[in-house]
């Protein structure tokens, strides 16, 4: 939309339309990244301690789980629960935040199922161009 339009539509000014496009970049960044997605789909069966989540995940370095984890419990969509035994034992679970993400992420899930044939077909018909 024009800053003019926009302006005479009553919309938000320019800039503070670009911030919140600058932070709605942020937050899909975040949650549009693969072990985000990953960890939100494991942890919605229940919390989980941290080589739990390493074992059902696969494939994701212990270094990555630990910044994804990280940036998710910043992010407020994690929590992370540390209990005073020995030895120490860690939970991670969704936050009300974080389950919120978990119907959004299957409906993407089923249109990326659904339509994963119709892009392949387009990616190969491009690439043979």
């Amino acid at each position: 939309m024009n800053t003019a339009a926009a302006t005479q539509a009553g919309d938000l000014p320019a800039s503070e339309d670009y911030n919140n496009c600058r932070a709605l970049g942020q937050i899909l960044d975040r949650i549009g990244d693969k072990w985000t997605i990953m960890v939100v789909g494991v942890l919605s069966r229940g919390p989980l301690r941290f080589n739990q989540m390493m074992r059902e995940i696969g494939g994701v370095s212990h270094r990555m789980l630990t910044l994804t984890l990280r940036s998710l419990e910043r992010d407020g969509l994690v929590s992370r629960t540390a209990y005073a035994t020995i030895p120490p034992k860690v939970e991670y679970a969704l936050t009300d935040a974080g389950r919120s993400l978990i119907e959004p992420l299957r409906v993407l899930s089923d249109w990326a199922i659904d339509n994963r044939p119709v892009i392949e077909k387009a990616r190969a018909d491009f690439d043979n161009r």
